[in-house]
């Protein structure tokens, strides 16, 4: 009875510890401005993610909303070259694939959102595409990096290739920030 009763809190309390560590929590700044971004990340399914401007003027509010997958990570730079830092958030669906959520401080007043293009609007881009998505944001560079698949969608591992893609922040038609590919290239690995 006792082995039965400590079995069933063991495995309550791994339960719940397991819950803890997917929670994403993180404080992120350049000088004194900066962002903390937090998720429960329950589930892939709903999740209410927070992201919270510190240091910025008391007009900036805070950001809630809810989303279908993951807080995976968030990085901060300033990608418009303005002296004020900007947020990138890499969220994980369910489909593996990792989607771009970012904001731009505008003169740490307000915050303005950074759209991401979708790859598959690109057919050169997204030829062999799968997900497996990983992501790295260098000196307001961010890169993006995946395996290369085979067209043939019943091959379930991918070829011995990688495909880097590299996107700058620019002004979109409307006057609005958006990620832009300006290079990419296809690598084989060993």
């Amino acid at each position: 009875m006792y082995k039965c009763v400590f079995f069933s809190l063991l495995f309550m309390s791994l339960q719940s510890a397991g819950q803890k560590l997917a929670k994403y929590d993180s404080t992120m700044k350049i000088g004194k401005a900066g962002y903390k971004v937090t998720c429960l990340n329950k589930s892939l399914e709903s999740n209410i993610f927070n992201i919270r401007p510190i240091g910025f003027k008391s007009e900036a509010r805070e950001v809630n909303l809810e989303l279908k997958g993951r807080v995976q990570g968030a990085e901060v730079d300033d990608f418009n070259n303005d002296g004020f830092p900007d947020l990138v958030v890499y969220i994980i669906d369910k489909e593996n694939r990792i989607n771009i959520f970012s904001v731009t401080s505008k003169n740490n007043e307000s915050l303005d959102p950074i759209y991401f293009p979708d790859i598959f609007n690109d057919m050169q881009l997204s030829k062999g595409y799968r997900g497996k998505d990983e992501f790295k944001l260098v000196e307001g560079v961010l890169f993006r990096k995946f395996p290369i698949y085979d067209a043939d969608t019943a091959i379930k591992t991918p070829t011995n290739k990688v495909r880097q893609i590299m996107y700058r922040v620019v002004v979109g038609d409307q006057g609005y920030l958006k990620f832009k590919s300006f290079k990419n290239f296809d690598l084989t690995i060993q």
